[in-house]
């Protein structure tokens, strides 16, 4: 992440030139190593957002509302107690530090004022949020370090406050010219040039370094010692460029890196060029806007890639399950299929019992069955007498009778489970925030794949279908899961609605609102096209689509969600196109 002291200096200013005289109102403190303090000022009010965790640290406004536990924490209640009503004096960063002190004007128990500063020090793992006195020492933090675990800076209450250790030898932009920083690079090591700036320069964060490197090399990174006199003005011109963004604002641009599926990829404090068409650049409002949108983005996409990870494993194994048992059942009913043998041996043993010897293996008996009168070897339990062979062989034959009965019922139902299986494969593969997982995860608790949790909450009210309209002004439904299918199909779609489907392909069923009226080719194409888009087929070219009225789509008795029936359909072929579904898509 590219949250270096650089791009912490821009909003710092952010933070002083928002906050004129702001007081603190509220406290919370809504997970262990995180802080929501609540400013208000002539004009209104924001949210400060403030975060020690290791993957996350950083203080930005924020317009989020996390829950917060019932019951605040010993340090939550101590800020409560020291900084609620305090004014904001001042915002201090030392030179390029990664740390914000935040100075608030306070009145202690004896009614004197006071001066207490909250130390935000953001620095990966070692990240903190500090309450220091107006001595110096510390009054307590969000996580405190002990001389076991620190050595060299355990942070407890009442120990004198340091602040965090400078790299030795390093050039900060605030205090040093670019050319000073050029100097530098030219005495010493020979690296590839954005690791030999990570090296000299403190305040800059590896995204920052091989962006200065790719702007002065043109792309190419080149060692320090074969940089041209060309590329080392471009350097410092560059180097000049971040030092007036840091120390005047001058060109500062709040910009969010994402890559191609919308995926957060980095932030910075000016526009980055180093991914080219790899990955896309946006300019937000404000770099609180923009922490606050990069933040919560990057922890939506955790969760979906969690709780999508523990679905797909779940349907994994239900298949895997299926599968194996479909593969035993296939290879019983084929055993079944030859019981005909079974009771001929019966049979022949019955008509020749006489011909038959005590102990006998084997009988070599005439088949009075075929037209040749052909002998054939039937095999016997020694153990049995003739009789009980014969009767052994009928007993056998009516189990495998029985047997092809019911295993051709089940092999049935087996198959619609991976047809079902394969459904819910592909609404997984297309979902696109934690609700739809959240209404995956009711569908399979429902089915029995998954257990119910303990204690969970009413669900949320069903999410409505993606709409969407044609380009002769038709609305068309299209269901993101089984369950939305069912309801869509069953309850949301009159007669004379079209449904659409992929013709024996997993995918969501597709609704176009008549109304009364009969929809033109054109729209019925378009939903069409829909649906392929919206399949297992979505990569495929002539994907093969049903449609008919939905006054003929019924749903079996039992079925499982999203498996319907239908009569009197046609079918059109087309080329998914989710250009156009972009283009149709109602917000």
């Amino acid at each position: 992440m590219a949250l270096d002291g650089a791009f912490l200096a821009c909003l710092r200013q952010e933070l002083i030139c928002a906050l004129p005289e702001a007081r603190i109102d509220k406290i919370h403190q809504p997970g262990r190593e995180e802080l929501l303090i609540a400013l208000r000022f002539r004009g209104g009010n924001r949210k400060l957002y403030l975060s020690a965790g290791a993957n996350s640290p950083r203080l930005h406004f924020t317009e989020q509302a996390p829950e917060n536990p019932a019951q605040p924490p010993m340090f939550c209640m101590l800020l409560r107690k020291r900084l609620t009503g305090g004014r904001l004096a001042a915002i201090r960063q030392e030179g390029l530090e990664r740390a914000l002190y935040l100075d608030f004007d306070c009145i202690s128990e004896l009614g004197e004022p006071v001066r207490l500063t909250l130390a935000v020090e953001i620095m990966g793992r070692h990240s903190n949020i500090i309450l220091i006195g107006p001595d110096g020492r510390i009054i307590d933090a969000i996580k405190r370090v002990d001389p076991a675990m620190s050595s060299v800076r355990p942070i407890l209450p009442g120990l004198p406050y340091e602040v965090p250790p400078a790299p030795a030898g390093k050039y900060d932009l605030t205090a040093h010219t670019p050319d000073q920083i050029v100097t530098a690079l030219k005495g010493g090591k020979d690296a590839p040039l954005s690791k030999a700036l990570q090296a000299v320069t403190t305040g800059l964060s590896p995204l920052s370094c091989r962006e200065l490197a790719y702007r002065a090399t043109a792309g190419q990174d080149s060692p320090v010692s074969t940089l041209t006199p060309r590329e080392w003005e471009k350097l410092a011109d560059c180097l000049h460029r971040v030092r007036n963004a840091v120390l005047t604002g001058e060109k500062q641009v709040p910009y969010l890196i994402t890559k191609p599926d919308g995926t957060p990829l980095e932030f910075s404090f000016q526009p980055i060029i180093q991914y080219g068409l790899e990955a896309t650049g946006q300019e937000m409002e404000s770099f609180s806007a923009l922490l606050d949108t990069f933040y919560y983005k990057r922890a939506q996409a955790e969760r979906m890639r969690v709780k999508g990870h523990d679905l797909l494993r779940v349907l994994t194994t239900a298949t895997e399950r299926v599968n194996r048992k479909l593969n035993v059942q296939r290879q019983e009913l084929a055993t079944a299929e030859n019981r005909e043998t079974l009771r001929l041996y019966g049979d022949l043993i019955h008509a020749n019992m006489h011909l038959i010897s005590p102990g006998a293996s084997q009988a070599e008996l005439v088949n009075y069955y075929d037209e040749n009168c052909a002998t054939i070897t039937v095999p016997l339990d020694p153990a049995l007498s003739a009789a009980a062979n014969a009767q052994k062989y009928y007993k056998d034959y009516r189990r495998a009778q029985t047997a092809q009965r019911m295993l051709t019922d089940r092999i049935a139902a087996g198959e619609q489970e991976q047809i079902y299986l394969e459904s819910v494969f592909d609404s997984l593969s297309r979902a696109s925030s934690t609700r739809e997982l959240e209404e995956l995860r009711t569908e399979l608790e429902t089915e029995g794949y998954l257990r119910r949790q303990k204690g969970k909450q009413k669900p949320p009210p069903a999410m409505k279908p993606l709409t969407f309209r044609s380009d002769d002004g038709f609305t068309i439904y299209v269901g993101r899961n089984n369950l939305e299918n069912d309801r869509l199909t069953l309850r949301v779609a009159k007669g004379s609605d079209v449904w659409l489907h992929t013709k024996n392909i997993p995918g969501s069923h597709v609704i176009v609102v008549c109304e009364g009226q009969t929809p033109p080719d054109r729209t019925l194409e378009q939903a069409a096209i829909l649906a392929a888009t919206h399949s297992k087929a979505v990569d495929s070219v002539q994907v093969p689509v049903d449609y008919a009225a939905a006054k003929y789509v019924k749903k079996p008795s039992g079925a499982k969600p999203g498996m319907v029936i239908y009569t009197d359909n046609r079918t059109a072929y087309v080329n998914p196109d989710p250009a156009l579904c972009d283009r149709l898509k109602v917000e």
